[in-house]
């Protein structure tokens, strides 16, 4: 069977690449990262959660805490305001250079297991403004890969929501049947969401304007 390595976050975007994945043909394996992120441990049950619902052959977290230590993050770094991004072109939530470094560790682990494909849920249309969320990066990493991996591995990064608004990933996701209840995206709170950050701002304007609802529960 066809072998995907899916970067699953907890958040809805990761599930419903999970689901694109499986929906594929693909055998998933799925990799969280704990970068010291202020609601990881709420990430990483949703993760565990998505990866069992999807059957993931095998499922690892990672923990990437120099990202924390280096600090410079609003989600790493609690003395740094979460701000929005209506006053910001680039967020206080943005964690330098991460899509990258998390790709690495996808790419490492699907050279080792001979995955073919990495799916990863970034977004380039409503999306945080993060500049590694921009396709010209995604089509930088793809070179990265064929140059810095053996010369028969073969694999393909695939971000299949990066052209689609949260409403068409909700769409699509109910499509699938996401289970959307086993997500999370706050990037503050643990127990129940903020419904101010961010991410919970994208994610309730997605099934807003989807004519759905969320099945989270909020403050």
């Amino acid at each position: 069977m066809k072998k995907a390595i899916v970067l699953i976050s907890g958040g809805m975007d990761s599930a419903v690449c999970a689901a694109i994945a499986k929906n594929d043909g693909y055998n998933i394996y799925s990799i969280h990262i704990d970068y010291g992120q202020r609601t990881n441990k709420k990430e990483l049950f949703c993760a565990k959660e998505i990866s069992l619902f999807y059957n993931a052959a095998d499922f690892k977290s990672i923990n990437l805490s120099f990202l924390k230590e280096i600090g410079g993050s609003g989600l790493t770094d609690n003395s740094i305001e979460l701000s929005n991004t209506e006053n910001e072109i680039i967020p206080s939530s943005y964690v330098p250079f991460r899509n990258s470094i998390l790709l690495s560790m996808a790419t490492a682990w699907a050279e080792v297991v001979g995955a073919e494909t990495i799916y990863y849920g970034a977004n380039s249309i409503d999306f945080s403004g993060y500049p590694d969320c921009r396709p010209i990066f995604f089509e930088a990493f793809q070179k990265l890969i064929d140059v810095g991996t053996k010369d028969e591995t073969k694999i393909k990064l695939k971000v299949p929501l990066a052209d689609m608004t949260k409403a068409e990933i909700v769409k699509k996701g109910i499509g699938l049947k996401v289970p959307f209840e086993k997500t999370w995206s706050c990037y503050k709170e643990n127990d129940k969401a903020c419904g101010i950050c961010d991410s919970c701002t994208l994610r309730l304007k997605g099934f807003q304007e989807s004519g759905k609802n969320d099945p989270i529960v909020y403050v």
